[in-house]
């Protein structure tokens, strides 16, 4: 005898029967039972009562912070482990990008984006198999009844801590740790949202926020974000004078964009103070390789009624600007048509005289230091030797035989390097001293206060005549406006944006020392240009193969549709943005301003709000 009982023998067809008549006995009362019960209440064997599984209460938010998979913040995002649970009924409205608000006990919140999200499962179970693959091809699929099986979890990433100073809502780094189980609900407000973003509220428009190529929609109305740039002083330098790039592919959407931010700044309302206390409206001049940005006088015929009163409710400033003027330049027989626009046409020419100067404007192949040197030599005797300088004079100049052996023998200029300076420096018949007026003569029509001043080179068939033109001008707006003694005053007092489309073909990465001279050039141009009120605005299909001198001085990016992995790359924008940009579509884009917001996704205005295209 034991604890466990007295062990008998096992006869195993006594305890078989034995437990068939148990079995009998209890089935018989349960039947008894059931039809007791059923005589009683009227039910039937289909009517059983479900227990409620449902929380008691009114719901908000669309989940809680779970702590299953650790519940961490760091100034190490690699560190952050920060997941909520979404409930089934709002999975289907949630999005990569959402921005949703986590509170704290004291009433500050926790501003997050949603940078992930996944299913798992809620119990041990293996759907890998047969069956499961089986029944969902014959159209048995995921039934919508069954989430409530699955764990659905968004990983968030932490932004800013919201609080309010004194009735105004502020923003500071994250700092704490929000509580297990807080509820996590969709950002909808606008001020929390531009808060959280560091977005300001007044300043150049140049979209809507949006998330996976959808706006954001609040409460408010108008329902939509919008999203500005800095363009005072209060806070810093207005960000035009720290310099724009404007980075997409063909198709994208760049022109239209581009054409809709320069009508911001053309506005009536848009000006800056200068040194001397006057506030005055800035200039745009804009290199227009494909005869595009002339059309900015006209009005959109296209551009309903209703779509014009949502830009006024939005402070958007729309509508041809009048004050437009196409700056043809002449080159040789080339003629220049424009039936597309009408705004007014000034033909001018590029004296020689600018060469005296900038003597890299004639070097027409890339000439070595050595090389750089002699020309510099040349043009500079040739213009303390002359007193009407021309472009046909100096050619005259290197002709002659007797200045090359006197050189030589003299030891200035090898006659080695100075064949190879007169063979550069020939070619410019069609560019240097045309029958027009010199851009010289014409500085109060081509920069002047609230004006466009486009200058079209569509028209001109050599590309190295087209460099000569577009170097010209821009080094010579560059020179006066960082001149501390100007030959111009014009240029010097007047606020100035320099656009320049296909900025690639330009400011590009080249061994010539021509070519250093120009990045050299450009690059001063934007490291001064917050003090002498200059503003770079680049616009370029090819952002990889503008020079890293000048793209270190650009503070605000904009990024349309890019197919190249390379140019991708080099726009520098955080890497979770940086995947969606071959996937966007038209207008839609990326703006990487650090010292204006958070990096964000923008959908532009469908609508130019000047005329674009040709019909």
């Amino acid at each position: 005898m034991t604890d466990l009982g007295d062990f008998e023998a096992f006869d195993a067809d006594a305890s078989s029967e034995v437990a068939d008549d148990e079995s009998e006995t209890a089935e018989s009362a349960s039947a008894s039972a059931n039809a007791d019960a059923d005589t009683s209440s009227g039910t039937t064997e289909s009517d059983f009562e479900r227990t409620a599984v449902e929380p008691r209460g009114r719901e908000s938010g669309i989940g809680t912070i779970c702590v299953s998979q650790g519940l961490r913040v760091s100034t190490d995002g690699d560190e952050t482990t920060l997941r909520a649970y979404v409930t089934a009924d709002n999975r289907s409205d949630i999005r990569l990008g959402t921005y949703v608000l986590a509170s704290y006990p004291d009433g500050e919140r926790l501003f997050c984006q949603i940078a992930g999200l996944e299913y798992a499962q809620q119990y041990h179970a293996d759907d890998a198999t047969e069956i499961h693959a089986r029944r969902a091809m014959n159209g048995g699929g995921f039934d919508p009844d069954d989430e409530a099986d699955f764990k659905f979890v968004a990983e968030l990433e932490p932004i800013a801590v919201l609080y309010d100073d004194d009735g105004e809502l502020k923003r500071r780094m994250t700092d704490r740790v929000p509580k297990p189980q807080t509820v996590i609900q969709e950002a909808s407000d606008t001020d929390e949202i531009k808060t959280g973003l560091k977005m300001p509220e007044e300043g150049v428009f140049l979209g809507h926020l949006s998330v996976g190529g959808e706006k954001v929609r609040t409460n408010a109305s108008p329902p939509t974000i919008d999203y500005r740039l800095k363009d005072d002083y209060d806070s810093g330098d207005p960000l035009v004078f720290r310099h724009t790039l404007i980075a997409g592919g063909t198709g994208s959407g760049k022109t239209h964009g581009a054409k809709n931010i320069l009508r911001q700044y053309l506005s009536e309302e848009r000006r800056y103070p200068m040194a001397d206390g006057r506030e005055v409206t800035p200039a745009v001049v804009q290199f227009d390789p494909q005869d595009e940005y002339a059309q900015m006088h006209d009005d959109n015929p296209d551009l309903e009624d209703d779509f014009a009163r949502r830009l006024e409710r939005e402070g958007i400033a729309y509508g041809g600007h009048d004050d437009t003027t196409a700056f043809v330049p002449k080159v040789g027989d080339s003629s220049y048509a424009a039936g597309h626009h009408r705004a007014e046409q000034v033909e001018f020419t590029i004296p020689f005289s600018m060469c005296r100067s900038r003597p890299w404007l004639v070097s027409g192949g890339s000439l070595n230091d050595n090389q750089y040197g002699g020309l510099t030599y040349l043009l500079d005797r040739y213009f303390r030797e002359t007193s009407s300088a021309s472009y046909a004079g100096f050619k005259s100049f290197l002709d002659d035989p007797a200045l090359r052996e006197e050189l030589d023998e003299s030891g200035r200029v090898h006659e080695a390097t100075y064949d190879a300076v007169r063979r550069r420096v020939f070619g410019f018949d069609d560019v240097f001293d045309q029958d027009a007026r010199p851009i010289t003569d014409l500085i109060s029509e081509f920069v002047a206060p609230g004006q466009l001043s486009v200058v079209p080179t569509y028209h001109i068939n050599d590309s190295r005549a087209t460099e000569a033109v577009v170097l010209a001008l821009s080094s010579l707006l560059i020179d006066q406006k960082l001149s501390n003694d100007p030959d111009f005053d014009r240029i010097k007092e007047t606020p100035l944006i320099l656009g320049m489309d296909e900025a690639h073909n330009f400011l590009t990465d080249a061994d010539s020392v021509q070519a250093r001279k120009v990045i050299a050039k450009f690059t001063e141009a934007a490291k001064q240009g917050r003090k002498e009120r200059l503003g770079l605005f680049l616009i370029t299909q090819d952002p990889q193969d503008i020079h890293d001198a000048v793209f270190k001085q650009i503070n605000t990016t904009v990024v349309l549709n890019l197919g190249d992995e390379d140019a991708i790359k080099s726009v520098n924008i955080p890497s979770d943005l940086e995947s969606k940009v071959p996937y966007m579509e038209k207008g839609q884009m990326v703006v990487y301003s650090p010292d204006n917001s958070e990096p964000v996704e923008l959908i532009g205005l469908s609508r130019c709000v000047t005329r674009h295209g040709r019909d």
